[in-house]
């Protein structure tokens, strides 16, 4: 359900939507009882978000983000829920997508429409464009309209989760800078066939300055994940960052936290939710050994599977063998192993080559950001030859039945059973991290949005706005930020802290009151 919306032709690629409408909104399902469960959630959700709450109490008076617009593209769950009323309660004026196509919680995206104060018929909250199960070209729609305010103006401040709105704006403004525009039909892949259509009915529709215009106005962004702090550091060292940023993502009470820890909550839980399999006994191989695959380790250990890892860092691999973890190559075990959960950041991990050799019934899922790490597309390429056949068990749970191997049932073809279409398991089958842990994460894109909003030119100029300023750089949050953000939550689990004396604290060369380790060390 969504708003009325003012028809503008045309619409954009399969969508049945108007490129450019005048939807305050657009959400699944704006039913009273729908509502109601997302702000009975969000209720919950504070109590075990302190980070957010302790926010809220000591900055609420004083509007720290007045004046900010802020375009949001994070997973629209019940936590990015208390994130956007934080921002909110803060002074923010806020739109929001959420930045996987499966991850959006429909109840919290209704609530965060209706807001604390609204009801389904007079909504007053934050204008939302997400649902759980969009198309690639209905996710780019949503991209669009949540970067437009009302007004036609633009966004001054992002927060991205894996660089899309980012990512969309540059690449706009470069085809304007170049004067051309790609045929989308001369790409193979899928979701930048979309991307490019996208921007050539803009540049159609608006002229040649639209995503210039629109960079022109953007203080910085606050990046939220592995694959989207690459690509900001990627732009810095080539040149052709715009606007400064803060990675959130390298704040310890980020990576570890939601990395580490929420990995450790969320895979088991999602892998139960859509197949009901016994974890323990069977053979779990992680691909990756970062913060992400250590979390995930822990998660399958937990429930007492025999895990294994991948991994290309000789340290990362260190560190697997001093937990007792074999460290194998995916080529020699493919046959041997009963999970599977890639969680490097990277693509081509299992390719389809690879799932023609596992198991029958292997279980196939990625907890990475994007969902590359899986060989989708040549699956689908397989499914279009008649080699493979895919069959939906539910929503997000997939069995594809190999018609030509011959180790399956009777020495027939096997299957194996894909999780989320290789987009991330724990949003697409189950419902993420718990709420505490994205406490954290959402305190570190507060204080990182605050930051922006207070001082983004102290860390280099919009370069369209002004062509001579300083250049823009990616920073992260210094460390007694990071100390104050795990400070904050410490009451929950009525942890006290010791104090240093003074003779103490000179004696290691700290101050009292911290930072307490030096911003290389290693947590």
């Amino acid at each position: 359900m969504s708003s009325a919306p003012v028809l503008h032709a045309p619409t954009f690629m399969n969508t049945g939507l108007p490129l450019f409408s005048d939807l305050a909104f657009k959400v699944a399902d704006m039913s009273p009882g729908t509502v109601r469960f997302g702000r009975k959630e969000l209720d919950l959700a504070i109590v075990e978000m302190p980070g957010l709450a302790s926010l809220r109490e000591e900055y609420g008076a004083s509007q720290p983000l007045k004046g900010a617009k802020i375009m949001g593209s994070l997973h629209m769950t019940i936590q990015t829920a208390a994130l956007i009323e934080t921002l909110t309660a803060l002074g923010a004026d806020v739109r929001w997508v959420s930045c996987n196509i499966f991850s959006t919680q429909d109840h919290a995206a209704a609530a965060t429409v209706v807001g604390p104060d609204g009801t389904v018929d007079d909504p007053q909250g934050v204008p939302v464009y997400a649902w759980k199960g969009e198309t690639l070209e209905e996710y780019w729609w949503c991209t669009l309209q949540a970067l437009i305010w009302p007004d036609g103006s633009g966004c001054n401040l992002i927060l991205d989760d894996g660089g899309d709105a980012t990512m969309l704006i540059h690449m706009g403004h470069e085809f304007e800078k170049a004067g051309t525009m790609p045929d989308p039909s001369t790409t193979d892949n899928g979701e930048l066939k979309v991307v490019l259509n996208l921007l050539a009915e803009v540049r159609k529709a608006k002229g040649d300055s639209f995503w210039t215009e629109m960079a022109k106005g953007i203080r910085g962004v606050s990046e939220e994940t592995t694959t989207g702090v690459h690509r900001l550091y990627e732009r810095q060292q080539k040149g052709t960052l715009l606007f400064p940023g803060i990675n959130v993502n390298d704040s310890v009470t980020k990576s570890k936290f939601d990395n580490v820890y929420g990995c450790r909550h969320s895979l088991v839980d999602a892998i139960m939710r859509a197949t009901d399999t016994l974890i323990s006994g069977k053979r779990a191989l992680i691909l990756g050994f970062g913060d992400v695959g250590k979390g995930s380790v822990d998660s399958l250990r937990g429930q007492y599977a025999r895990v294994a890892v991948t991994e290309i860092d000789p340290i990362c691999a260190l560190q697997a063998c001093m937990m007792g973890l074999d460290v194998v190559k995916l080529d020699d075990v493919v046959a041997d192993y009963d999970i599977f959960v890639t969680a490097t950041g990277n693509f081509g991990i299992i390719s389809a080559a690879h799932m023609l050799r596992m198991k029958h019934n292997a279980i196939v899922c990625n907890i990475g950001h994007f969902d590359n790490e899986i060989d989708m597309a040549g699956l689908e390429k397989m499914a279009a030859a008649g080699q493979v056949e895919k069959i939906e068990i539910k929503p997000q749970v997939h069995e594809w039945r190999f018609k030509n191997t011959t180790h399956g049932p009777n020495g027939g073809g096997h299957s194996i059973i894909v999780l989320a279409e290789g987009r991330l398991v724990n949003l697409g089958c189950a419902t993420g991290h718990p709420s505490l842990v994205m406490s954290a994460s959402f305190t570190n894109q507060t204080i990182a949005q605050m930051e922006l909003h207070k001082a983004a030119e102290s860390y280099g100029d919009n370069l369209l706005a002004k062509p001579d300023g300083q250049t823009p750089t990616v920073i992260t949050l210094p460390k007694h930020l990071d100390e104050k953000v795990a400070r904050l939550h410490l009451q929950k689990f009525g942890a006290n802290l010791t104090t240093l004396s003074e003779q103490q604290a000179e004696y290691i060369g700290v101050s009292v009151a911290g930072p307490f380790k030096p911003e290389h060390y290693r947590y």
